[in-house]
Protein backbone atom coordinates (compact mmCIF):
# COMPACT_ATOMS: atom_id res chain seq x y z
CA UNK A 1 0.00 0.00 0.00
CA UNK A 2 1.06 3.56 -0.68
CA UNK A 3 -0.29 6.93 0.35
CA UNK A 4 -2.34 8.58 -2.37
CA UNK A 5 -2.67 5.45 -4.53
CA UNK A 6 -6.18 3.95 -4.65
CA UNK A 7 -5.95 0.46 -3.17
CA UNK A 8 -8.08 -1.01 -5.99
CA UNK A 9 -5.18 -0.44 -8.40
CA UNK A 10 -2.99 -3.53 -8.45
CA UNK A 11 0.78 -3.34 -8.89
CA UNK A 12 0.39 -4.69 -12.45
CA UNK A 13 -2.19 -2.05 -13.32
CA UNK A 14 -0.08 0.74 -11.81
CA UNK A 15 2.95 -0.45 -13.78
CA UNK A 16 0.92 -0.52 -16.98
CA UNK A 17 -0.45 2.99 -16.43
CA UNK A 18 3.11 4.22 -15.85
CA UNK A 19 4.40 2.50 -19.00
CA UNK A 20 1.70 3.96 -21.21
CA UNK A 21 2.55 7.06 -23.22
CA UNK A 22 0.50 9.87 -24.67
CA UNK A 23 -2.11 8.44 -27.02
CA UNK A 24 -1.89 4.88 -25.75
CA UNK A 25 -5.24 3.29 -24.95
CA UNK A 26 -6.40 1.02 -22.16
CA UNK A 27 -9.62 -0.99 -22.16
CA UNK A 28 -11.70 -1.61 -19.07
CA UNK A 29 -13.54 -4.75 -20.13
CA UNK A 30 -16.74 -6.06 -18.60
CA UNK A 31 -17.10 -9.70 -17.55
CA UNK A 32 -18.58 -10.70 -20.93
CA UNK A 33 -15.83 -9.15 -23.05
CA UNK A 34 -13.39 -11.54 -24.82
CA UNK A 35 -10.47 -9.91 -23.03
CA UNK A 36 -7.93 -12.70 -23.23
CA UNK A 37 -8.43 -13.36 -26.94
CA UNK A 38 -8.22 -9.63 -27.76
CA UNK A 39 -5.40 -8.51 -25.46
CA UNK A 40 -1.78 -7.75 -26.27
CA UNK A 41 -1.39 -7.32 -22.49
CA UNK A 42 -3.99 -8.57 -20.02
CA UNK A 43 -4.42 -7.31 -16.48
CA UNK A 44 -6.75 -9.22 -14.17
CA UNK A 45 -9.13 -7.22 -11.99
CA UNK A 46 -11.69 -9.96 -11.51
CA UNK A 47 -14.36 -9.11 -9.00
CA UNK A 48 -13.89 -5.36 -9.33
CA UNK A 49 -16.56 -3.15 -10.91
CA UNK A 50 -15.54 -0.80 -13.70
CA UNK A 51 -16.85 2.39 -12.03
CA UNK A 52 -14.48 1.91 -9.07
CA UNK A 53 -11.55 1.18 -11.39
CA UNK A 54 -12.41 4.09 -13.67
CA UNK A 55 -12.52 6.46 -10.72
CA UNK A 56 -9.19 5.20 -9.39
CA UNK A 57 -7.47 5.31 -12.79
CA UNK A 58 -8.66 8.83 -13.51
CA UNK A 59 -7.20 10.04 -10.21
CA UNK A 60 -3.79 9.26 -11.70
CA UNK A 61 -4.09 9.26 -15.50
CA UNK A 62 -5.07 12.27 -17.59
CA UNK A 63 -7.25 11.81 -20.66
CA UNK A 64 -6.04 13.00 -24.05
CA UNK A 65 -7.11 16.60 -24.66
CA UNK A 66 -5.85 16.56 -28.25
CA UNK A 67 -8.49 14.20 -29.65
CA UNK A 68 -12.23 14.65 -30.01
CA UNK A 69 -13.13 11.43 -28.20
CA UNK A 70 -10.68 10.34 -25.47
CA UNK A 71 -13.31 7.96 -24.04
CA UNK A 72 -15.13 5.34 -26.10
CA UNK A 73 -17.96 3.02 -25.13
CA UNK A 74 -19.37 0.01 -26.96
CA UNK A 75 -22.67 1.03 -28.52
CA UNK A 76 -25.66 -1.23 -28.16
CA UNK A 77 -26.33 -3.73 -30.92
CA UNK A 78 -29.22 -2.56 -33.10
CA UNK A 79 -32.51 -3.73 -31.65
CA UNK A 80 -31.09 -4.49 -28.20
CA UNK A 81 -33.43 -2.98 -25.62
CA UNK A 82 -31.20 -3.43 -22.56
CA UNK A 83 -30.89 -0.36 -20.37
CA UNK A 84 -27.40 1.11 -19.86
CA UNK A 85 -27.49 3.18 -16.65
CA UNK A 86 -23.79 2.49 -16.17
CA UNK A 87 -23.06 5.00 -18.95
CA UNK A 88 -24.46 7.81 -16.77
CA UNK A 89 -22.29 6.57 -13.90
CA UNK A 90 -19.24 6.73 -16.17
CA UNK A 91 -20.21 10.25 -17.28
CA UNK A 92 -20.37 11.43 -13.69
CA UNK A 93 -16.97 9.93 -12.85
CA UNK A 94 -15.36 11.34 -15.99
CA UNK A 95 -16.78 14.81 -15.35
CA UNK A 96 -15.59 14.77 -11.72
CA UNK A 97 -12.10 13.45 -12.45
CA UNK A 98 -11.28 14.77 -15.94
CA UNK A 99 -13.69 17.67 -16.49
CA UNK A 100 -17.18 18.16 -17.84
CA UNK A 101 -15.86 19.04 -21.29
CA UNK A 102 -14.49 15.52 -21.94
CA UNK A 103 -16.45 13.99 -24.82
CA UNK A 104 -17.51 10.35 -24.79
CA UNK A 105 -18.05 8.51 -28.07
CA UNK A 106 -19.41 5.16 -29.15
CA UNK A 107 -18.06 2.37 -31.34
CA UNK A 108 -20.04 -0.42 -32.95
CA UNK A 109 -19.40 -3.76 -31.23
CA UNK A 110 -16.97 -5.27 -33.75
CA UNK A 111 -15.19 -1.94 -34.29
CA UNK A 112 -14.78 -1.80 -30.51
CA UNK A 113 -13.20 -5.29 -30.55
CA UNK A 114 -10.75 -4.21 -33.26
CA UNK A 115 -9.82 -1.06 -31.35
CA UNK A 116 -9.33 -3.15 -28.21
CA UNK A 117 -6.94 -5.48 -30.04
CA UNK A 118 -4.70 -2.48 -30.74
CA UNK A 119 -4.90 -1.13 -27.18
CA UNK A 120 -1.84 -1.07 -24.96
CA UNK A 121 -3.64 -3.27 -22.43
CA UNK A 122 -7.01 -4.71 -21.49
CA UNK A 123 -8.17 -4.87 -17.88
CA UNK A 124 -10.48 -7.85 -17.38
CA UNK A 125 -12.96 -6.86 -14.66
CA UNK A 126 -15.89 -8.42 -12.88
CA UNK A 127 -18.30 -5.78 -14.21
CA UNK A 128 -21.69 -7.39 -14.91
CA UNK A 129 -23.45 -4.45 -16.59
CA UNK A 130 -24.04 -5.06 -20.27
CA UNK A 131 -22.19 -2.66 -22.56
CA UNK A 132 -19.94 -1.72 -19.67
CA UNK A 133 -16.75 -1.66 -21.74
CA UNK A 134 -14.66 1.52 -21.85
CA UNK A 135 -11.60 2.61 -23.83
CA UNK A 136 -9.49 5.41 -22.34
CA UNK A 137 -6.85 7.34 -24.31
CA UNK A 138 -3.99 8.60 -22.13
CA UNK A 139 -3.17 12.27 -22.21
CA UNK A 140 -0.13 14.24 -21.12
CA UNK A 141 1.06 15.15 -17.64
CA UNK A 142 1.50 18.89 -17.34
CA UNK A 143 4.05 20.65 -15.18
CA UNK A 144 2.54 22.58 -12.33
Amino acid sequence: MLNGIPSILSPDLLKTLMEMGHGDEIVLADANFPAVSCARRIIRADGHPIPALLDAILTLMPLDEYVDLPVLLMEKVAGDTVETPIWATYGTIIAERAGADIAVGFLERFAFYERARAAYAIVATGERAQYGNVILKKGVIREK
